[in-house]
């Protein structure tokens, strides 16, 4: 069982309706800052489970869930014509159950899509029962500045429209691993010590707490805790008796005193890359995961060596190939590594602020199988910039870069456009590039044979609007080298200059062809007026 669709409504960067499908196991989750990615993953464990930044949604029901401008639009209507009601928050997942009986109890049409589906909504909504308080509220003198949060409520219900739903009787579970969370509380992670909890057994439970109990017996019968304790009865602070001692008064009281050491060192003083390895190995074992459908996992690669992030990503590969897993990343490697097939690309429109999904999903087999094992390749700066230029190696990049600046007065990055060195696999790139329709330019020799090495070998780019393929049709001109020789021949001078070396046009090709990242630094560098060759300044355009 696994989920197949998820819609939602007003939750938090979501203004109005976002409608997403997911693949059956794997779902890697990509976009820019405030894209969404994080509120995904607490959307789906919060229908599930109930639970948002670590706690019920009973104490955590607050006006930060709601999406900002719709409330704006809400409390800007109320007093005119067109007062609208106060908005909700829906969540609604769309499950595929191949236990028929189980499926059967789900399926029905109340849904907003009003078609027969298998799922849950979960929702939440003002309380109609406060209505005549709400309207004296609204009527009143007093400008109403915040959402009256105080008369909403929250619910489960199935698409066959059982409203008595709880989380303990939906069938799909879910299983949140964020790794970058910091809860701390008396020197204790609260996410690892509930994890730890989770792994005991209840026999070893008891057997805590009674050790537990024990120090408190030990500390009340040590003679300075006895002193003080009488010097503090003697003060008269109260008309009771105060003394310290340590809390005990509930069952689980240990959690919250008792600490979590790697190697003797408090759990939350170790490394910030040693607690992601542990909190999500914890998680991947504990109990409760087992028994999950669903692996959620908020950026994996925080913190974490590469090597160490390799040995992670193949554990979920291999831990869990059972399950559905949704994660989200900002690590070119992760998403190589796990295949880029399975990316979803979320962005948001600029001028609208509406939210859209691109999928990767037609990559063929084979450039797949190519990322995944040269995972070092930076494949989420081409699906997540403005536009791309693309270069063959350091010292391409170097010129291009500077060649921009010179003609927009500011680095290419700083209009969104990167500018990425690919070695051989500029068809590896682009592919990506067709796919998900990324405005790209290729910067690129021609080798001394335009016709066969740019003209034949792109030939599948020719129409494709979105891809524009820079290279100079002279074959005498082979390489960068004498490219850039060739348009600065009347000022041979200022580049020997800018290089710093007294030569002639042929001695100085070879000189720069074998110090290629050396030249091109200084060409970075310079202030001079160098020129640049016009294929790359037609990449520029």
């Amino acid at each position: 069982m696994y989920i197949k669709k998820i819609i939602i409504e007003n939750f938090k960067c979501f203004e109005g309706k976002f409608s997403l499908d997911f693949n059956k196991c794997l779902n890697i989750l990509v976009g820019d800052n405030e894209a969404g990615k994080s509120t995904i993953l607490e959307a789906i464990h919060l229908a599930l489970s109930g639970w948002i930044y670590g706690r019920y949604i009973g104490s955590e029901l607050t006006q930060a869930l709601f999406n900002n401008k719709v409330i704006k639009q809400y409390l800007d209507s109320i007093g005119t014509k067109n007062q609208l009601q106060p908005p909700r928050i829906l969540i609604e997942l769309f499950f595929d159950i191949k236990d028929i009986p189980i499926s059967a109890t789900f399926e029905g049409m109340w849904n907003s899509l009003k078609e027969k589906a298998c799922g849950i909504q979960f929702q939440i909504f003002f309380n109609e029962k406060y209505k005549n308080e709400y309207n004296l509220l609204v009527s009143g003198n007093e400008k109403l500045n915040s959402l009256p949060i105080e008369y909403y409520e929250f619910s489960w219900s199935s698409f066959a429209g059982d409203d008595r739903l709880t989380p303990k009787s939906i069938p799909i579970k879910s299983a949140l691993i964020d790794s970058s969370s910091n809860r701390n509380q008396n020197g204790s992670d609260i996410y690892i010590s509930r994890i730890i909890r989770d792994l005991l057994s209840e026999e070893h439970i008891v057997k805590v707490s009674q050790a537990h109990r024990k120090l408190k017996d030990n500390f009340a019968k040590d003679d300075a805790i006895k002193a003080i304790n009488a010097e503090l009865e003697q003060k008269q602070i109260s008309d009771k008796r105060v003394e310290l001692s340590i809390d005990v008064s509930t069952k689980t009281a240990w959690e919250n005193t008792l600490t979590t050491y790697l190697d003797g060192i408090p759990f939350s003083y170790a490394g910030r890359g040693e607690q992601s390895m542990v909190k999500t190995k914890l998680a991947l074992s504990h109990q409760k995961s087992k028994e999950a459908n669903i692996l959620l996992l908020e950026e994996p690669e925080n913190h974490l060596s590469h090597a160490k992030l390799n040995k992670f990503v193949n554990d979920i590969k291999a831990d869990n190939s059972e399950k559905q897993i949704i994660i989200s990343t900002h690590s070119s490697f992760v998403a190589n590594k796990l295949g880029l097939s399975s990316l979803i690309l979320l962005n948001v429109d600029k001028v609208s602020f509406t939210r859209g999904v691109v999928r990767i999903k037609d990559l063929t087999e084979d450039t797949k199988k190519y990322f995944e094992k040269l995972s070092g390749y930076d494949t989420l700066r081409l699906v997540l910039c403005k536009k791309a230029i693309l270069v063959e190696g350091p010292s391409d990049e170097l010129v291009v870069q500077k060649a921009y600046h010179v003609k927009k007065g500011k680095l290419p990055i700083e209009d969104e456009v990167e500018v990425i060195s690919v070695g051989i696999s500029f068809k590896r790139f682009l592919e990506i590039a067709k796919i998900i329709k990324k405005p790209v330019a290729v910067v690129t020799d021609n080798d001394g044979n335009y016709e066969v090495n740019i003209k034949k070998k792109y030939e599948q780019y020719a129409n494709t609007t979105t891809i524009k393929i820079c290279a100079d049709k002279r074959d005498d001109l082979n390489t960068l080298e004498p490219q850039i020789i060739d348009v600065n021949k009347d000022q041979i001078k200022i580049l020997t200059n800018i290089l710093g070396v007294t030569l002639n046009a042929t001695e100085l090709c070879d000189y720069m062809q074998k110090h290629k990242t050396d030249w091109a630094l200084k060409i970075f560098d310079t202030s001079e007026g160098i020129k640049f060759p016009q294929y790359i300044l037609d990449a520029i355009e």
